[in-house]
């Protein structure tokens, strides 16, 4: 039974640059997707639905509107198993609506962003789909992280090598190396720079919405030191 429940139960997750109009939870709740406007966000929501269901999947999340953002509960929990949630989805699909063809693969926005590095290290498939919704580059691969054409970019764009690309653990392990990855990274809220990283350090600290950058990342420093005792964290 249990192996039944798990292979029924299978979900695909999306990771995407958020744009203009993003449906909410709130938005979708009591609505059929496929019922709604395709302008903006929910567009995107449909066609993330359309490619789950042709890969046989009966379950989707998206940020957008998987999340009651006006729960705090419900966004420090969220925060908190994010990671996981990655890590145990049957597939990940990666949306890179700025890339229309191969040549403009590494300079995504989406490699720029922060929440976007965990989306990327925890999944253990994943898939990139292009402006059009095309799977990029290789259309019989099931999974580009064991792709060696696909792999080799990745590196080339994130700066990390394809161990830690195709077999990441999170946890305090090359901890400077890990916050090197998320340097020249941005996120929209200021202080998300420090909690887009909870799940990679695998640390739980409480989300504090309003406080500044520094103080985001000065706590999750200091939880990193405590528990590692590697200060060379200070130097990033």
């Amino acid at each position: 039974i249990q192996t039944n429940l798990s292979e029924y139960f299978q979900y695909v997750m999306l990771s995407h640059r958020w744009g203009d109009g993003e449906p909410s939870s709130r938005d979708i709740e009591g609505h059929p997707i496929y019922g709604m406007s395709p302008l903006g966000g929910f567009g995107k929501l449909q066609a993330f639905c359309a490619v789950a269901c042709e890969l046989d999947y009966l379950w989707a999340w998206s940020d957008t509107c998987c999340i009651d953002k006006h729960s705090s509960a419900e966004v420090q929990e969220t925060i908190g198993s994010m990671f996981a949630w990655y890590r145990q989805s049957a597939l990940t699909i990666v949306y890179l609506s700025d890339v229309p063809d191969a040549g403009s693969f590494g300079s995504s926005e989406w490699f720029g962003r922060g929440w976007t590095l965990q989306e990327l290290l925890a999944p253990k498939r994943i898939l990139f789909y292009t402006k059009n919704w095309s799977l990029y580059k290789n259309i019989s691969s099931s999974n580009h992280k064991t792709d060696v054409a696909v792999l080799d970019e990745l590196e080339r764009a994130t700066g990390i090598e394809s161990r830690f690309l195709t077999n990441f653990f999170p946890g305090l392990d090359n901890a400077r190396s890990r916050l090197q990855w998320a340097s020249l990274r941005r996120t929209t809220r200021p202080e998300d720079i420090a909690y887009s990283l909870f799940g990679i350090f695998n640390l739980h600290l409480p989300v504090l919405y309003g406080e500044s950058a520094e103080d985001s990342l000065g706590r999750l420093l200091a939880k990193i030191i405590s528990r590692s005792g590697d200060i060379s964290v200070l130097d990033w």
